[in-house]
């Protein structure tokens, strides 16, 4: 059942995740734009971004939560290959490398949350 607890994470984790995206796809794209390759460009993304989610996730998504650094961590690596996949598949049918990107972003939104909600940012008394 959603109450209006946890439809205010949902939406506070949107929010976080549009500028997530926002910060994370700009840097993808600038990489590609300077002539890296695609899988280049996502790794270096991937690992600057991840800090700058942590924050915005630890402190405006799940503020209440115990801190979570290592769980935080693990959950991207296996993150960040469920994106390489996708990536992958996404440049078979899509040869543009920043539609590419954009879908692969997009196809993990909702898994991110559920790991992170669940098993990353778990309450205090979990």
């Amino acid at each position: 059942m959603l109450t209006r607890g946890r439809i205010a994470e949902i939406l506070r984790y949107l929010v976080a995740g549009v500028v997530n995206t926002l910060f994370g796809f700009s840097l993808y794209a600038g990489m590609i734009w300077l002539g890296l390759d695609r899988y280049v460009a996502q790794a270096i993304g991937y690992v600057l971004g991840t800090g700058f989610n942590y924050f915005t996730y630890s402190r405006h998504v799940f503020a209440g939560a115990a801190p979570a650094k290592l769980r935080f961590a693990l959950s991207y690596a296996g993150n960040y290959l469920i994106n390489l996949a996708g990536l992958k598949l996404a440049s078979h049918y899509l040869p543009n490398p920043y539609l590419a990107g954009a879908v692969t972003t997009m196809g993990v939104v909702v898994l991110n949350y559920v790991v992170l909600k669940r098993l990353v940012f778990r309450n205090h008394e979990t």
